[in-house]
C-alpha cells in the first residue's frame, strides 16, 4: 500500500468490529442464550401526561446475537474496503460514514421504543443516503434520491403511528398494546416497514442503491438497512397479532415480492443487481414468514442470509476489482481459472442461497417451508410461496453461469489483476459463517426448536422445490427452440422490469413527487404565501418608513397639508359621533 494511513484507519476500525463481534457472540451465548432470560435498562427522563418519556434498552437473545452478525459483516466490510477502496482519497470519510452506518444499526437493535427508535431510524437514512451518493454522479445522485425519498416515506408513517400511540400512553414496543386506533397503528407500523424493506409496492429503490461501492452494498444489503423493517415488524409482533387483517396482508405482500423479485432475477444481465434482486426475494420470505405466524424462524433466516449474502457480494467485489470494474454479465465468464478462490467462494455462497443441505441457508430455509405446511395459509398463497422459493436455484445458477463457468468475452489477461490478502482474509472469515452458521445459530437458537415436524410428503415437495430449478436449463435451451421468441423476448422485458415497479414505484417518487414539490415552492412559498409573508410585511413596512421620511423631511407645505388632513378627519369624526 502505498500510504500507510489509509490503511490503518479501516484496519484498525475492522479489528475492533471482531472483538465487539467475539465478545457479543461469547455473551449471546453464555449469558442470554443458555438462561433464556432478558435484560432491559430503562432511564426515565420525566413523565408528562400520565405518559413516560425514557430511553429503553432491552438485551436478550435476537438483539444480542443480530448485533454480533452486524458487527462480525462490518469487520469483513471493512477489511475488504483496505483493498478495495485503496485508490480513494478521502478513506477517513468512509470509514466514519461506515461506523456512523453500524452506529445506527445497533441503536435499532437495542432500543424497543417508537421515540428513540426514530434514532436508529433516521440515521440509517441520511446515511444510506450519503453512502449511494459517494461517487458523486448522476446516476449515483438519482439513485440516492430515489433510496431517500423512500425511506422518507417511511419515517412519515412511523412519526403518525407515534402520534396516535398517544392515546395507548406507552411508546414501547413488543408488549401486545391494544386500544383505540390499534388496526391504523398496526397498519403504518407494516407500511412504513415495507419502505424500509423494499417490498411491493416500494422495490424500486433497492436495486437503484447498486449504485454505491461495493462494500456499502455488503453491508446495506445484508444486514443492516434492508432488514431494519424486518426487525420491526419482528419486534412489533406481540401487537400485530391482535390484528389478523395486517398480517394477512403483510404475508401476501411478502409472497408477491419473493415471486417478483425471483423473476426479475431470472432475466438481469447486471452481477450486482442480480445480487439484489436475490435479497429483495429473500426479504419478501421473511416477511411472508412473519405474515404467517412465525416471526422466530424469519429471525433465524435473517441471521443465516446476512452471512451467505454478504459473502456473495464480497465475491463480486472482488471479481469486478480484479476484472478492471467489469459488472456485465455478458462479458464476465470463466472465471474459474482466472480467480479461483473468489470464484470458489462465489460458488459456495450461491449453493447457500439455494438451501443446498447442512448449509446455513438449509436450515432456516427448510424450517420456513415447513412452517408454510403447518400454518393457515391459503393454497394459492404456498403456491406463490413455492414457485419464488423455487426460483432461489435459477437465479443462484445464472449467477454462477455469468460468473464462473460461463464464455469470456472480455479483455484480454493483462486486464485482470491479483486477489489481495485482505479481501481473501475477509472473504475467508465469512465463508465460515456460510458453512457452519445455521448448525452454529441452530444449537443456541433454544426458541426454533420444537416445532411439530410435517409429513413425508411435505418433507418430498420441500426437497422437489429445493431443486426444481434445475429444470431452469431445460426450459432456456429447448422450449425457447420450440416457442416463439418473440413470446418470450415481451415475457422476458415484463419480468425484467420488475413488474413495472420502476415506473410505479420510482417514477411516483422521483418524478411527480419532486415536480409537486417544486410547484408547491414556486406557488406557494415563492407564491402567495410569500407576498402575504415576508415579503409583503417587508413591502409595508418599506412604505411605512418612506412616509414617515416624507412626513419629517421639513418642508412647510407638507406640514401644513398634514395639518389640514388632521383638521378635516377631526371635524369628520366629531359630527358623526354628537
Amino acid at each position: 500500500m502505498k500510504n500507510k494511513k489509509k490503511v490503518s484507519v479501516p484496519l484498525l476500525c475492522s479489528i475492533f468490529l471482531f472483538f465487539v463481534a467475539l465478545f457479543l457472540w461469547v455473551f449471546g451465548v453464555y449469558m442470554v442464550g443458555s438462561t433464556g432470560y432478558s435484560y432491559m435498562v430503562e432511564w426515565q427522563f420525566f413523565s408528562f401526561c400520565s405518559t413516560d418519556w425514557s430511553l429503553p434498552i432491552v438485551f436478550d437473545h435476537i438483539s444480542v446475537i443480530f448485533s454480533c452478525f452486524v458487527c462480525l459483516i462490518s469487520g469483513s466490510v471493512m477489511l475488504f474496503s483496505v483493498s478495495y477502496m485503496e485508490e480513494e482519497v478521502f478513506m477517513s470519510r468512509f470509514v466514519l460514514l461506515i461506523m456512523a452506518f453500524v452506529g445506527s444499526m445497533n441503536l435499532l437493535i437495542y432500543i424497543p421504543s417508537f421515540i428513540t427508535i426514530l434514532l436508529g431510524w433516521d440515521g440509517l437514512g441520511i446515511v444510506s443516503f450519503a453512502l449511494v451518493i459517494y461517487y458523486q454522479n448522476k446516476k449515483s445522485l438519482a439513485a440516492g434520491m430515489l433510496t431517500v425519498l423512500a425511506n422518507r416515506i417511511g419515517d412519515a408513517l412511523l412519526i403518525l403511528s407515534i402520534c396516535f400511540l398517544v392515546n395507548w400512553g406507552e411508546w414501547r414496543i413488543g408488549y401486545g398494546m391494544t386500544g383505540s386506533f390499534s388496526l391504523l397503528i398496526c397498519f403504518l407500523v407494516v407500511v412504513g416497514a415495507m419502505t424500509k424493506s423494499a417490498q411491493i409496492p416500494f422495490s424500486a429503490w433497492l436495486p437503484a442503491a447498486m449504485a454505491a461501492p461495493t462494500p456499502v452494498s455488503a453491508l446495506v444489503h445484508s444486514s443492516t438497512l434492508v432488514t431494519a423493517g424486518v426487525y420491526l415488524v419482528i419486534r412489533f409482533y406481540s401487537t400485530l397479532v391482535e390484528t389478523q387483517e395486517v398480517l394477512w396482508m403483510l404475508s401476501k405482500v411478502g409472497a408477491l415480492t419473493l415471486l417478483m423479485a425471483g423473476l426479475s432475477a431470472c432475466f438481469e444481465v447486471d452481477l450486482k443487481k442480480i445480487i439484489a434482486l436475490s435479497t429483495l426475494s429473500q426479504l419478501g420470505l421473511m416477511m411472508f414468514t412473519v405474515g404467517v405466524g412465525f416471526p422466530l424462524i424469519a429471525v433465524f433466516h435473517l441471521l443465516t442470509h446476512a452471512l451467505f449474502k454478504a459473502l456473495l457480494f464480497l465475491c463480486a467485489g472482488s471479481i469486478i476489482h480484479s476484472t478492471s470494474d467489469t459488472q456485465d454479465g455478458r462479458i464476465l465468464g470463466n472465471l474459474n481459472y482466472l480467480l479461483p478462490y473468489s470464484s470458489g467462494c462465489l460458488v459456495l455462497s450461491s449453493v447457500a442461497l439455494c438451501g443446498m443441505p447442512f448449509l446455513s441457508g438449509f436450515y432456516s430455509k427448510d424450517l420456513i417451508l415447513e412452517s408454510a405446511f403447518s400454518g393457515l395459509s391459503g393454497s394459492l398463497e404456498i403456491l406463490v410461496m413455492l414457485m419464488g422459493a423455487g426460483l432461489s436455484l435459477v437465479y443462484s445458477l445464472r449467477i454462477l453461469l455469468i460468473g464462473v463457468f460461463g464464455q469470456n468475452y472480455g479483455n484480454s489477461l493483462v486486464g485482470y489483476g491479483v486477489e489481495s490478502g485482505y479481501m481473501m482474509v475477509s472473504i475467508f472469515i465469512l465463508s465460515i459463517g456460510a458453512v457452519m452458521g445455521g448448525w452454529l445459530l441452530q444449537s443456541v437458537w433454544v426458541d426454533v426448536n420444537g416445532f411439530s415436524l410435517v409429513g413425508i410428503l411435505g418433507k418430498l415437495s420441500i426437497s422437489v422445490i429445493t431443486f426444481i430449478g434445475l429444470f431452469y436449463g431445460f426450459v432456456s435451451y429447448f422450449l425457447v427452440s420450440i416457442l416463439k421468441k418473440s413470446f418470450f423476448s415481451a415475457l422476458g422485458w415484463f419480468l425484467s422490469s420488475m413488474w413495472f415497479m420502476n415506473l410505479s414505484s420510482g417514477s411516483f417518487l422521483a418524478g411527480i413527487g419532486l415536480k409537486s414539490s417544486k410547484m408547491m415552492h414556486l406557488h406557494l412559498d415563492s407564491g402567495w404565501m410569500e407576498i402575504l409573508g415576508g415579503q409583503g410585511v417587508f413591502k409595508i413596512l418599506g412604505n411605512s418608513i418612506s412616509l414617515t421620511y416624507f412626513v419629517q423631511s421639513g418642508s412647510l407645505f407638507i406640514h401644513a397639508r398634514i395639518f389640514l388632513i388632521l383638521l378635516v378627519i377631526v371635524l369628520i369624526s366629531g359630527v358623526y359621533l354628537f
